[in-house]
């Protein structure tokens, strides 16, 4: 009889967990606080971290979706006018983590020097940190990390709300507006770092955050970021702007003719960015009536600075696909395909045949060693539990990119704010949002020139999270540190 009842007991122990587990939620508003010391370089720093949920409001002032965020704020100084760096990654669809526990936060993943995966996986200190100079602020929009949709009681979740370019830097600017009114941080000078689709939306929240919350920034940074007027233009640009990544990429792997091979990168980066804007860009606009004889000559060229054969080029009438370099590159050679975000990377495909690589060899390198670490981190470090699943990529999709204005946005906001100043950072290894399209882009940006000096560009020898290579990991907090250093207030008035 006892031994019934003890299985009855667990049965019931068991139905207990799974009706627990089927309505499993994250607390709506909710927070929690440690301390911690650290060093960075060289130099003792006391600091708070504040992780939790945060509710974005509806009209009626109930939640319909709850942020997850860390916050690090330097405790060992008294500085009113200290600065808040506000963090986001892109995707769309893709968590805080990367920049948060590989970049700028206190603490970095175990990683080679390199940035591949080693094991044991976890997180050590960051030496480089910019916790010295700025308090840190990492957001994971909705369906993001531990952030949630919350529909009301019968009703879906209105995506469109969440899941688009506008609709993203509306709820985002609003649920700032509260963040900054919560932590007493209205006088700070702010400053927003976005990566990849990250860097669409910061250029969109400078403008909102100014003209719909009346925050005005110092500063934006974008971090490879993604800017769709260029990536979804004519080939006349999307491929020009592509075109010297091709020679980055090709150098590294030591498969350029010798007279580039023999030279350092940043000698023949500028030789092959000279081509694609003078003499590849005409080319290609010409199309189907440029004549034979250009089309042999520029394709000569390309295959001169890419290492791809001048037969495959001229197969693909000039217009050749990353995609395409990223499977072809070494496939004669070697036999292996080149990583989309860091072309630093190797995979191995099914088959040498084909156009396009099977998988992305660098990302699913990178989530070796980034999913463990932010989770243990979260729980063990900042003492944040929940059953909820860490979501490194949530459900996002479909996404609204209609009405994407962000670039001019970012104009904007810089016309109507003399304070505000922006900095690229990119990895010239980076495949998907190329080096020369960011620089493209910070040409695009204001057309009249009056406000180039207040835009600037940093390179770097790895890819598109540039932070992984460990000597790109302290240069790049470097240029971070001057760019705030520099930005920051100096009594001086806004105005022209």
């Amino acid at each position: 009889m006892n031994y019934i009842k003890s299985i009855a007991l667990v049965g019931l122990l068991l139905l207990g967990i799974t009706v627990a587990a089927q309505n499993r939620k994250i607390a709506v508003d909710t927070m929690v606080v440690t301390n911690h010391t650290t060093t960075i370089e060289g130099q003792k720093v006391i600091y708070s971290a504040t992780t939790g949920t945060q509710p974005v409001w509806n009209e009626k002032g109930e939640p319909d979706a709850t942020l997850f965020y860390t916050y690090y704020k330097r405790t060992d100084v008294q500085d009113e006018n200290r600065p808040l760096l506000i963090s986001f990654n892109g995707g769309p669809g893709s968590a805080s983590v990367w920049m948060h526990v590989a970049y700028t936060g206190p603490k970095i993943l175990n990683i080679d020097e390199e940035g591949y995966p080693i094991q044991p996986y976890g997180f050590h200190e960051n030496p480089y940190s910019i916790l010295d100079v700025a308090d840190i602020v990492f957001v994971n929009p909705a369906n993001t990390g531990y952030s949630r949709t919350i529909p009301e009681t019968g009703k879906e979740v209105n995506r469109g709300k969440f899941f688009g370019v506008n609709a993203d830097i509306k709820y985002l600017a609003e649920w700032l507006n509260t963040f900054v009114s919560r932590h007493e941080r209205w006088t700070s000078p702010k400053y927003l770092i976005g990566e990849s689709y990250g860097g669409t939306r910061v250029s969109g929240l400078a403008l909102a955050l100014q003209e719909q919350q009346w925050m005005y920034l110092n500063g934006v940074i974008l971090v490879s970021p993604a800017d769709y007027k260029a990536i979804n233009s004519d080939s006349p640009v999307s491929s020009v702007v592509n075109f010297p990544y091709f020679t980055a990429a090709a150098w590294h792997h030591g498969v350029l003719p010798e007279a580039l091979q023999s030279k350092d990168l940043l000698e023949i980066l500028p030789e092959s960015e000279d081509f694609a804007i003078n003499s590849l860009m005409p080319a290609l606009a010409k199309g189907g009536f440029l004549s034979q004889k250009e089309k042999e000559t520029i394709a000569e060229r390309m295959s001169y600075y890419s290492g791809l054969s001048k037969e495959s080029i001229l197969q693909h009438n000039l217009d050749v696909p990353t995609s395409f370099f990223w499977k072809e590159l070494l496939r004669d050679e070697k036999g292996y395909t080149i990583g989309r975000l860091d072309s630093r990377y190797l995979g191995i495909d099914k088959t040498e045949a084909g156009v396009s690589p099977d998988y992305s060899a660098e990302l699913t390198s990178w989530l070796h060693s980034f999913t463990p670490a932010i989770n243990s981190y979260i729980r063990e470090e900042l003492k944040f539990k929940t059953d909820i699943k860490y979501n490194m990529f949530g459900s996002v999709y479909p996404w609204d990119f209609e009405n994407n204005n962000t670039r001019d946005n970012l104009r904007k906001a810089m016309a109507e704010n003399p304070y505000l100043n922006v900095m690229f950072q990119t990895g010239y290894y980076d495949g998907a949002t190329t080096y020369f399209n960011s620089k493209y882009t910070m040409w695009q940006i204001d057309p009249s020139g009056k406000m180039k000096d207040r835009m600037s560009f940093k390179g770097y020898r790895s890819g598109h999270m540039m932070y992984l290579r460990k000597s790109d990991l302290e240069t790049a907090n470097d240029d971070l540190r001057e760019f705030i250093k520099k930005t920051l207030p100096t009594g001086k008035s806004a105005k022209y």
